[in-house]
């Protein structure tokens, strides 16, 4: 009699967890494609800051014309913008809880659903190179250079980002679901930008394009 008045709390909870087991949310396939995509071109965006040169006009005795210098200072700039991008993805993210597309509170940690989506950071790291680089070219040209402009400074500076800013994106919201929503993506930009600008003003401000003490190629 005992073991039959169990029944129905038994049928409740075989019920009760097959309704768990159908509400939970399936783990998002994404693109590994595209995924891998927003990988190669954030890399793009953020070497170009490490390789492109400064680039002045030389008004000297003996030389006269536009010259270009690299400059070891750079790599502060460049770490800082790194430093910045992964207090982003292990700091801010899990701070805002923004869940990726296709993932909800029933399969945040599973496969596809490891980290949060908000903000970007791909896209922070991105829009950080871009912004980094105008700022750069803006200083060079209106300050060093006294609104002399060189496209080639343009081209790597601006252009290059640019172009590694939108393929990062297009990588992010490729496939279905997207790796990123576009608020998301949104965020990573903005605060990117804002953060990459204030930086490479910072720096171009503070060094010369030019090296002040030799003619190497390389400024120590």
């Amino acid at each position: 009699m005992n073991r039959l008045a169990l029944l129905p709390v038994a049928a409740l909870t075989i019920c009760a967890s097959a309704g768990h087991a159908h509400a939970q949310s399936e783990s998002p396939h994404r693109s590994e494609a595209w995924r891998t995509t927003s990988h190669v071109f954030v890399a793009v965006g953020a070497t170009s800051q490490l390789l492109m040169p400064r680039m002045y006009f030389a008004e000297s005795e003996t030389t006269i014309g536009w010259k270009a210098r690299w400059h070891v200072s750079v790599l502060a700039s460049a770490m800082t913008l790194t430093a910045a991008s992964l207090a982003s993805e292990y700091g801010l993210k899990p701070l805002v809880e923004g869940y990726r597309p296709g993932c909800d509170e029933t399969n945040q940690g599973g496969p596809g659903c490891a980290t949060y989506g908000a903000p970007s950071t791909h896209a922070f790291a991105s829009f950080s190179a871009l912004g980094h680089g105008t700022s750069v070219f803006l200083v060079d040209t209106l300050k060093w250079n006294d609104g002399r402009f060189h496209g080639g400074a343009l081209a790597g500076d601006i252009a290059l980002p640019l172009v590694a800013a939108g393929f990062t994106i297009l990588g992010r919201i490729g496939g279905e679901p997207n790796q990123e929503s576009t608020g998301q993506l949104l965020a990573g930009s903005g605060l990117g930008l804002g953060f990459g600008l204030l930086s490479g003003l910072l720096y171009a401000m503070m060094q010369r394009p030019e090296c002040g003490y030799d003619s190497g190629m390389i400024c120590w």
